[in-house]
């Protein structure tokens, strides 16, 4: 249950939830006091484009997220000072409009659906040095901030002279800002979608409960470090995006809280809900239990990773009862664009060896085997193949990395396999080095039987239509034109 508390990326989770909990305290109130909820979450949803910006052309991140939110955050200052458009429906337009935005550059401009994901709710494996850094420096502002203009932001909308006001707008501008910049901040843990459920949520819910400014505040950050620290937890037990784990906690606990209320009121209905809702939460943290963390199974099988599915099913096949294969990538994922999971890390860390395909393909797996801690043998099998041919729309020096389509690298590959699960289970080897030579005479039937069949097809006839660049081992070993 507590396997994560010592892995590289959930420390360091747990720092970013830890740091931005000040945020939370000391920006969150204000933004439910001054009624600017719905707004926050605006704001931080319209960082979205700005993220598929920087991930399509490639420059910083926060630069992006938060030019974006400074845009949507100045465009409903603006036209909410024209009459007959409530504020909250010009809110509304915003939101919907960056969200549609992000995703039409996604999908049709950048072809990067696959990090819509992360965007959208986050990731435990992306969290950097970077991350924290910009959480802290934020918490230090929304502090020094709280403390210096906190004052001007209570009385704004309680003064009626022009000069008042004006200053009102003067230090409303500075908590946009400061809004726009908790935004970008809680986007490594949160996602653009989800920011409000660290940054708005657990203020909402002490509100509940007290009526001073300064014991608001601080539990406020006490409930905020709370529910994130549990958040990350359940997000990798449930393998799902820590914004989404995060988000329903907080909810469940503002339901709770608001039950709650009701029952100190003597409200036997809300009584019956109440408990309902904690027998449910019990439950639910109680059915999330977490692995051993053992390399071995219980049936005295070595556990290995393997990054894709050709790698997967190669060491099934040379490994058979000796090893238990752990499978990051599913069938129809896509390898080069894959986002990582948590129980992706778990899976690295529990095993003894990591078998990945190399060559560029499964790049994301150099930083998964980092974020696991693990001490385990990682062998490339792209490395030190008899045949490679570069890459057809790469830069000179790349190379194609798709070298199981030809049969000489299969059985490379297979026996750089069988050697290195015999240093594993060394009680295994008959079975180990038996698998191994089946698995390459397999391959050659099969190299054989597809000659036999072209060498029936005139070479000039030998042509093939695609729409990926993928099968250049395949065309040069058979002599197909594609």
């Amino acid at each position: 249950m507590l396997d994560p508390f010592s892995l590289p990326f959930f420390q360091r989770g747990l720092l970013e939830v830890l740091v931005l909990a000040v945020v939370a305290g000391f920006l969150g109130t204000w933004i439910v006091l001054r009624g600017m909820a719905f707004f926050a979450h605006a704001v931080g949803a319209a960082t979205f484009p700005g993220l598929v910006l920087a991930d399509g052309i490639g420059f910083a991140a926060p630069l992006g997220a938060f030019a974006a939110a400074l845009v949507a955050a100045g465009l409903v200052g603006l036209a909410a000072r024209r009459r007959g458009v409530g504020t909250d429906s010009l809110t509304a337009l915003v939101l919907a409009g960056a969200l549609a935005l992000g995703v039409v550059l996604a999908s049709d401009v950048f072809a990067s659906q696959a990090n819509v994901d992360r965007l959208l709710f986050g990731s435990l494996l992306t969290i950097d040095g970077g991350d924290l850094a910009l959480a802290v420096a934020v918490a230090v502002v929304a502090v020094v901030a709280s403390a210096t203009a906190g004052p001007r932001w209570l009385a704004t909308g309680f003064t009626g002279d022009a000069g008042s006001r004006a200053a009102g707008r003067r230090a409303d501008a500075g908590l946009i800002v400061v809004v726009a910049l908790a935004a970008v901040a809680a986007l490594a843990a949160t996602g653009a979608l989800l920011a409000t459920s660290i940054l708005v949520v657990p203020a909402a819910t002490t509100r509940l409960v007290t009526n001073r400014l300064h014991a608001w505040q601080f539990s406020t950050v006490a409930l905020a470090a709370t529910e994130g620290v549990l958040g990350m937890w359940l997000a990798y037990q449930l393998n799902v995006p820590p914004g989404a784990a995060i988000a329903v906690l907080a909810g469940a606990v503002f339901a709770v809280v608001a039950v709650a209320r009701l029952v100190v009121r003597g409200r036997p209905r809300a009584v019956r809900s109440a408990a309902g809702l904690a027998v449910l939460a019990a439950l639910g943290i109680a059915g999330c239990g977490g692995g051993d963390g053992s390399s071995t199974s219980g049936d005295g099988r070595v556990g290995v990773a393997a990054t894709t599915t050709q790698v997967g099913d190669l060491v099934r096949q040379i490994g058979g009862d000796a090893v238990t294969v752990e499978q990051i990538l599913k069938p129809n994922s896509e390898a080069h664009d894959y986002e990582p999971r948590p129980q992706d890390v778990a899976s690295v860390a529990d095993a003894r060896v990591v078998f990945t395909s190399g060559l560029g393909l499964d790049a994301w797996s150099g930083d998964l085997v980092k974020d696991s801690g693990t001490d385990a043998k990682v062998v490339d099998l792209g490395a030190g193949l008899p045949v490679t041919h570069p890459a057809s729309d790469a830069e000179e020096g790349d190379t194609d990395p798709h070298w199981w389509h030809d049969p000489t690298n299969v059985a490379a590959a297979a026996t750089e396999v069988e050697a290195s699960l015999i240093a594993a289970p060394p009680a295994a080897q008959a079975e180990i080095a038996a698998n191994a030579d089946a698995s390459r005479a397999k391959v050659a039937a099969v190299d054989e039987a597809i000659r036999a069949c072209l060498d029936r097809v005139p070479r000039a006839d030998r042509k093939i239509v695609t729409d990926h660049d993928a099968f250049v081992y395949f065309t040069e070993r058979y002599g197909v034109t594609s």
